[in-house]
């Protein structure tokens, strides 16, 4: 591996303990991932901001950073959207302790390392047009940069995007190599999307359409053909972002992105038919049964474009001389929009309705009071995913932005109580695990930051891929999503062996915040490259292997007894006990 001159001195620590840190991460990512080069980036964006999202873990971490004073950025770096707008802490009514203080002191670290704090989440949404080699750690903006835009990008943690920040450098690795960039499944698309509510579900559904056969090392990248030669801004956002909850970092859209088409022998891992029915479907469930409390619009952070589609859908009502009562419209954008929506005028339309305008957060990153808010309405799956996840655990109904607009003006438009989400019955995750019998030895490959370790645990084991943020409780570490395989069961003090992480880029606060406090497990196995998993492991020295010689996701069983150590390099794993099953 050829480590740059600069990266090498940050390494040995000649630039501060801060950029030393950073410099193993980078230096662990490249190893796993097989880089032998590393790429020096143009621009980063770091998540991991709202209290909410980063919890205990994020403040920890950023508190043990924050003392060196010679940390500093080394290339232009933006910052995600924080938990709150705070100019409107009263009308928000958030009820966490000490949120607004807690929310300074994440952004006043990120700000002393030279961060610019944007607190957007739609980086690609501001009038700036970043090209060359970036390091972005916002999902939905990694896919709209790389399936739209000049800028390329691979889904980093909010860790990892921090890092190549401190550092300048990331390993040459995924999609900073051409020939990775092909797309794995075909989606034809039969029938025909107008509002921005359709292409999100169209995005979600194909996410939910993933098969554990599939070989997806870069994640879930579609192309999609008999979608319209014309789409806006809007359009696709909303597709890339609800695609990218499933861990999709980039799309092809037949005759509209400019990306390279694979060649003829080109052939999909699977082949996907989107149908009218199938919206029609996604709008039955998902549409609203019972009283809702409150409509969000704006996740990620509303376009100029739909927040004039909202305004125009409030207008309406207006002229009839109606208004919004108890400010049940949330609308959510962008510092940079919301001033040049303010300019315009569009503000003071939604503002003089009886909506409350909130710039710098986003719906699914702020907590709300929960004696108010207990049914929420949105035009976007990226917004549902999160908030009936562990993060919010909020009923989230999804209808279009006029829909959305007539419940905010009518509370009783859908009449009946609010519905309760763990009712909602959820199918089972597909997996292959089998029980298995015998012994088993296997060998892998561990970090060069991490000397040599001796583990001795008990195997939990899943074949479906885990998602840390909303569905692994940050106190617990129980992992709480029905119909995967292992709901109900805490990581705590297991060898915790899954294939890769999935969902947010937070996540790796996540578990930081389980391990600083004993709820974590005392190793972790990946089949793949994570980068949602490795860098907590990297930072805070938790014991970590991937590429066994077996897929251990299918080859173990959750309650064996194993041994794994690490010597040179290499990590060895023998069956002590296998598990006898009843």
């Amino acid at each position: 591996m050829q480590i740059p001159l600069e990266l090498k001195k940050m390494l040995e620590g000649d630039c501060g303990l801060t950029k030393q840190k950073a410099a193993r991460l980078v230096v662990d990512l490249a190893s796993t991932a097989g880089a032998t080069e590393f790429i020096k980036c143009t621009h980063a964006h770091v998540s991991g901001v709202s209290p909410l999202t980063g919890g205990h873990g994020l403040r920890r971490f950023l508190e043990d950073l924050s003392g060196d004073i010679d940390a500093s950025v080394e290339i232009p770096t933006t910052l995600n959207s924080a938990g709150c707008d705070k100019e409107k802490m009263k009308e928000m009514d958030i009820q966490t302790e000490d949120f607004l203080e807690h929310q300074f002191e994440i952004i006043h670290s990120y700000s002393k390392l030279g961060i610019d704090a944007t607190l957007s989440c739609t980086p690609y949404d501001r009038g700036v047009e970043y090209e060359g080699i970036g390091s972005w750690a916002e999902s939905n903006a990694v896919a709209f940069s790389n399936s739209y835009t000049s800028l390329i990008t691979n889904r980093e943690s909010g860790l990892s995007a921090l890092s190549t920040a401190l550092t300048g450098w990331a390993p040459k690795w995924g999609l900073h190599i051409e020939e990775n960039r092909v797309p794995n499944v075909q989606v034809i698309v039969d029938c025909e999307l107008e509002d921005m509510a359709d292409w999100s579900i169209l995005g979600d559904w194909i996410g939910k359409q993933i098969q554990p056969e599939w070989n997806l090392p870069w994640g879930l990248m579609p192309y999609i053909v008999g979608l319209p030669q014309k789409i806006s801004f809007e359009q696709k956002k909303s597709l890339t972002a609800a695609a990218a909850n499933y861990g999709c970092p980039m799309l092809w859209i037949d005759g509209v992105t400019e990306k390279p088409f694979p060649n003829e022998n080109w052939k999909p891992q699977g082949e996907l038919l989107f149908t009218n029915d199938d919206l029609i479907d996604r709008y039955e469930e998902l549409s609203p049964n019972g009283q809702v409390d409150l409509v969000v619009i704006g996740c990620p952070q509303a376009s100029i474009g739909e927040v004039r589609t909202t305004a125009a859908a409030v207008r309406n009502r207006m002229e009839l001389g109606e208004r919004i009562p108890d400010q049940r419209l949330w609308v959510f954008t962008s510092g940079y929009n919301h001033e040049l929506l303010e300019q315009e005028g569009t503000l003071d339309v939604l503002e003089e309705a009886g909506a409350l305008i909130l710039k710098d957060t986003c719906p699914e990153v702020t907590p709300y009071n929960r004696e108010k808010y207990n049914h929420l309405l949105t035009n976007s799956l990226k917004a549902e995913h999160y908030l009936t996840s562990g993060l919010n655990r909020i009923p989230t109904s999804v209808m279009r932005i006029f829909d959305c607009v007539h419940h905010a003006f009518e509370p009783n438009l859908s009449k009946g109580e609010r519905p309760i989400l763990d009712s909602k019955v959820k199918e089972k995750f597909p997996t292959n695990k089998t029980f298995k019998n015998g012994d088993l030895i296997s060998e892998g490959s561990g970090l060069p930051s991490q000397k040599d370790w001796s583990v001795i645990g008990k195997a939990l084991v899943t074949d479906v891929p885990i998602t840390y943020l909303g569905y692994v409780n940050r106190d617990t570490g129980v992992i709480e999503e029905p119909g995967h395989p292992l709901d109900g069961i805490s990581i705590g003090d297991t060898i915790l062996i899954y294939p890769k992480g999935s969902g947010s880029t937070v996540a790796p606060f996540v578990l930081m915040g389980l391990i600083y406090t004993g709820k974590g497990p005392k190793a972790i196995i990946n089949n793949d490259v994570c980068p949602l998993t490795l860098p907590a492991c990297s930072l805070l020295n938790l014991p970590y292997a991937y590429e066994m010689s077996e897929d251990l996701c299918l080859e173990l069983n959750s309650g064996d007894e194993l041994e794994m150590k690490l010597k040179n390099g290499v990590v060895h794993l023998e069956v002590l006990n296998r598990l006898i099953k009843d």
